[in-house]
C-alpha cells in the first residue's frame, strides 16, 4: 500500500527521521548538537528544548549563562536553569543554526526512564525547535517530518 502522507511531505521538501517509541510511551530521537551525537525525547509539551547540566561539556555548548527562568515538568518544579545560545543542531539531514537550549537537572527524567527499562537521555527536543522546523509527527508509522530551510 502506498504511503500518501510520506509521498506528499517528501514532495514538499520535508525530510523524514525515524522515531523509537519507548516503554514509557515517549518518542526517542537521535540528534547532534555542535557535532556531538545524543539521545533525546521528543516532547511537544515542552516549551523549550533542553539538555542536562552535565551535557554542557559533552556538547560544547556555547555561551552558557545563568537564567532567571525556573523550569517545571515531569514532576519537578522551580528548578534552576541556565541557557546556552548559538548552538548548531542536526536532526536527520536537517541542520539548524542559532539554537538556544535550556540547561537544567534532568536526573528526575532519567530516573523515571531507567525505572521503566528505557535508556537515559541527554535532553528534550521541545516545541521551540519543532515549530521552527514545521515538524509533523506520523504517530502510526513512527516518523518525524522536518521542513527543509530555503
Amino acid at each position: 500500500m502506498e504511503d500518501k502522507l510520506k509521498d506528499f511531505l517528501l514532495g514538499q521538501d520535508y525530510v523524514r527521521v525515524k522515531l523509537k517509541l519507548t516503554k514509557t510511551n515517549h518518542f526517542e530521537i537521535k540528534a547532534t548538537i555542535n557535532g556531538v551525537k545524543g539521545l533525546f525525547i521528543l516532547d511537544t509539551g515542552a516549551s523549550n528544548s533542553c539538555v542536562g547540566f552535565e551535557a554542557a561539556e559533552k556538547f560544547d555548548l556555547k555561551k552558557v549563562k545563568d537564567s532567571k527562568i525556573l523550569a517545571a515538568g515531569a514532576g519537578a518544579i522551580d528548578m534552576a536553569t541556565q541557557i546556552s545560545k548559538k548552538n548548531k543542531i542536526k536532526i536527520g539531514r536537517l541542520k539548524i543554526d542559532k539554537v538556544s537550549l535550556v540547561l537544567f537537572d534532568l536526573s528526575h527524567v532519567n530516573i523515571a526512564l531507567t525505572n521503566h527499562n528505557s535508556k537515559p537521555v541527554d535532553g528534550i527536543i521541545g516545541a521551540d525547535i519543532l515549530k521552527k522546523i514545521k515538524a509533523i509527527i506520523d504517530y502510526n508509522k513512527k516518523y518525524l517530518y522536518l521542513k527543509k530551510f530555503k
